[in-house]
């Protein structure tokens, strides 16, 4: 079992080294296609792991290496495989082989075609080291290492130049992924207090240890680590106020958007609270919180979906949502639950994002959906999977959407939430409905396009091969619900329903369907057979503020980051010029003036270098007299 731990870790870094050998090489599809095999190996692994977990119930324990060595201070290179992170590694494999394959169609005319996949093979390593790591200092490691790789992906392409949006005036590639880094690093340094305040309180970074001696320690500290470690995971998962970088990393290429902001890297937030579900338990009042920022999060950003335009923030936007559902499961303490949304959310949402890439390739990098329609006639395929996909978002029944996100519904009425079930049911209904706006307004109805110019066809018949299997578990897997429950709950805390619940079950599925097949239907009125606008609506306030997303990105640029550049300018030229090098100037100017005056001594004359040594013989006898 040690062996494939290790192959289903190192296969992507493998993966990842070989591809950046012919980094500067010519396009080699070679290259894309080692990259896919080796992923695929890393997912095998994965899921003979997964299997045995499942069929023995056992936890295994590795560890490779001593790592840090510093008096009391001890960590090793330690990994765990049991019933959470294995859910995680088989579900980051799966997605990511995927991607890769996918990724040989896409990027099939990029001359850093080899180059992208040496950091979407480095972002999969990081991801499993985060996930796989049996320690916090371990998955922090793996948490950098997906910041630092999110970077390179989300401004893959830094030579494309500003773009001005609405609700963002300039933006580039390389302005997203700077947004992206630094706000993660805002949040991170919350999660490193979180980290040294449970060292500090326990002495060991281990999850077993520190879980253990958890019940030990006052409640000031819980509560404080609590914060700490979920101010990091706001950050990561994208969570209000550190929310506007997800969206904006929608200028990086379709397939990153698919593995990151789908099923890897803005999940590690919600798998970060449930790995340490023992800490969030023992302070009720940081978990009720959590859920309800979640909640509110997921009304909101699906409020600003309802209006927008561009084919992949929409479904940005969903993310952002969805995540939103499993931080309020696990706030309520049904962390089985939120790991079943996060599952398969991951499914249907990568689906979504690689069927979104199809349309762009097809439409010239276009994403606006005013600007589409009547492609279900040539992208026949696409259509079928951003429907399947789009049922699954919505939450009808069948298809896995519902099975999880109607569970989590259910959490919030079951704990008395009622305004929060409220804001959840009502989320449900605005999800149906952008979901099928994109759809309609995409491949339905008449062409919007330069029909002359421009030829939609479907991709290639290997990429759409590769994408079935999200189809299929996004249709089927939540009818592996009840296996996926007594699998995880070995580790994870079972949830019950109470009896009251139980009796209103049936109603409370009716009530959230109502309002998702409400959702559908208004979209389908509204948008199936072309497009209607409506200049009212369009002028109104409410209109104005969703798209320009509360004008939150405009107030961060006007409080935060114009301020900010004009103290750095100020301080540039009042601290650092007059002052810091003014000091520095100074002393290289006294240096080289002592040294013009001294050369004055080489004259070449040797009765002047006689009594130069005289001269400093005397000194120094008249400062052995003094001193002595």
């Amino acid at each position: 079992m040690e062996n494939l731990i290790y192959i289903a870790l190192f296969a992507p870094l493998v993966s990842s080294l070989f591809a950046g050998v012919f980094a500067m090489s010519p396009r080699a599809t070679f290259v894309g296609v080692i990259s896919s095999i080796l992923l695929l190996v890393s997912f095998f692994a994965s899921a003979q792991l997964a299997y045995f977990v499942y069929s023995t119930n056992a936890v295994i324990h590795t560890t490779m290496m001593p790592w840090i060595m510093a008096g009391d201070f001890f960590v090793e290179f330690g990994f765990v495989v049991d019933h959470i992170s294995v859910t995680m590694m088989t579900v980051v494999t799966l997605v990511s082989t995927v991607v890769h394959i996918y990724s040989i169609g896409y990027m099939d005319h990029d001359k850093s075609f080899n180059r992208f996949f040496s950091y979407l093979s480095a972002f999969v390593f990081s991801m499993m080291v985060l996930v796989m790591s049996d320690n916090f200092l371990g998955l922090f490691i793996g948490w950098e290492g997906v910041g630092v790789c999110s970077w390179l992906l989300i401004g893959f392409w830094y030579h494309k130049p500003d773009v001005s949006r609405d609700e963002n005036p300039s933006i580039s590639p390389s302005w997203a992924a700077n947004e992206a880094f630094i706000m993660n690093r805002v949040a991170d340094l919350g999660m490193l207090i979180g980290i040294f305040i449970l060292y500090w309180s326990v002495g060991s970074l281990k999850y077993d240890v520190v879980f253990a001696t958890l019940p030990h320690l006052s409640e000031t500290v819980l509560t404080t680590a609590a914060l700490a470690l979920f101010i990091g995971a706001m950050g990561k998962s994208a969570q209000f106020p550190l929310h506007t970088w997800l969206t904006d990393a929608m200028e990086g290429p379709t397939p990153v958007s698919a593995l990151i902001h789908a099923a890897t890297m803005v999940t590690a937030g919600v798998f970060l609270v449930i790995r340490a579900n023992p800490l969030f338990a023992m302070t009720p009042e940081v978990s009720f919180f959590i859920a309800g920022l979640g909640t509110f999060v997921a009304f909101f950003a699906a409020s600003m979906a309802l209006v927008n335009r561009d084919l992949k923030r929409i479904i940005a936007f969903s993310t952002l949502s969805q995540l939103g559902y499993m931080f309020a499961a696990a706030g309520l303490g049904a962390y089985w639950i939120a790991l079943f949304h996060l599952a398969a959310h991951a499914f249907f949402k990568a689906l979504l994002f690689l069927g979104a890439g199809n349309v762009m390739h097809a439409m010239h990098d276009e994403l606006d959906i005013f600007k589409m329609g009547g492609l279900k006639k040539y992208m026949r395929w696409t259509y079928i999977y951003m429907g399947v996909a789009s049922l699954a978002l919505a939450g009808i029944p069948v298809f896995a959407g519902f099975f999880s996100k109607d569970a989590i519904i259910e959490t919030a009425f079951n704990e008395e939430a009622y305004v929060l079930w409220g804001m959840l049911v009502v989320t449900a209904g605005m999800t149906a409905f952008y979901s099928f706006r994109q759809v309609f307004l995409t491949f339905a109805g008449v062409p919007r396009y330069d029909t002359h110019h421009l030829h939609p066809h479907d991709m290639y018949r290997y990429v759409l091969i590769a994408m079935s299997p999200l189809a299929l578990l996004a249709v089927f897997a939540g009818f592996f619900k009840e296996e996926f429950e007594a699998f995880v709950t070995h580790l994870l805390p079972s949830y019950h329903m109470s009896e009251h619940t139980h009796h209103l079950v049936g109603l409370l599925t009716v009530i959230v369907l109502g309002f998702a097949i409400g959702g559908i239907y208004l979209a389908y009125k509204k948008y199936y057979n072309g497009l209607k606008r409506d200049e009212k609506c369009e002028n109104s306030f409410i209109y104005k503020l969703l798209v320009n997303q509360y004008y939150i990105p405009h107030f961060y640029e006007e409080f935060i980051a114009k301020p900010y550049t004009m103290i750095s300018q100020k301080l540039w030229q009042e601290v650092d010029m007059k002052i810091v090098d003014a000091i520095v100037d100074a002393i290289a100017y006294f240096f080289y003036n002592s040294g013009d005056v001294t050369r004055r001594m080489q004259t070449g004359n040797l009765s002047h270098y006689l009594n130069w040594m005289a001269a400093g013989t005397a000194v120094l006898l008249l400062a052995a007299v003094l001193f002595a």
